[in-house]
């Protein structure tokens, strides 16, 4: 499970350094592709293998599942992580999430999340105006 909020930058070649509490369980080769909410979304091997599964299942007659499966599978990349435990980033996936300098790269469960500082700081904020509501909405699920 990866969890945590780590502070990171991300240099002019496009490298980031990946938190070493989440490079063991990424492993050296990561699927790293759009994420909601303006954010990149990195997964393990395994993991995004089960995800193109779940994308391959949906009914690609509907026209929105057709877009999602392109949107999620184009700006997929496969990337390594070297041996200074830094990820270079596709410059199309740094343009889409907006990173420029300062990164928080998240723990989300399952996957990993990169956010621009600026971005993931709104999105925080923003969220706890809103948390316990929907905490109290979720007990009958969490409990």
């Amino acid at each position: 499970m990866f969890m945590g909020e780590y502070a990171h930058n991300i240099d002019k070649k496009g490298r980031m350094i990946i938190p070493a509490k989440f490079r063991d369980e990424l492993g050296e080769k990561v699927i790293i592709t759009r994420g909601l909410d303006g954010c990149l979304n990195v997964y393990t091997q395994q993991q995004w293998e089960i995800i193109y599964e779940q994308l391959l299942k949906l009914p690609a007659t509907k026209k929105d599942v057709r877009l999602y499966v392109r949107k999620m599978t184009s700006k997929a990349a496969e990337c390594e992580i070297d041996g200074q435990g830094r990820v270079l980033l596709p410059s199309s996936l740094i343009k889409l999430a907006d990173l420029v300098k300062e990164c928080m790269v998240i723990g989300a469960g399952n996957h990993v999340e990169i956010w621009s500082k600026e971005r993931w700081e709104q999105f925080d904020e923003d969220g706890e105006e809103v948390f316990e509501d929907i905490a109290e909405n979720l007990t009958e699920f969490l409990l």
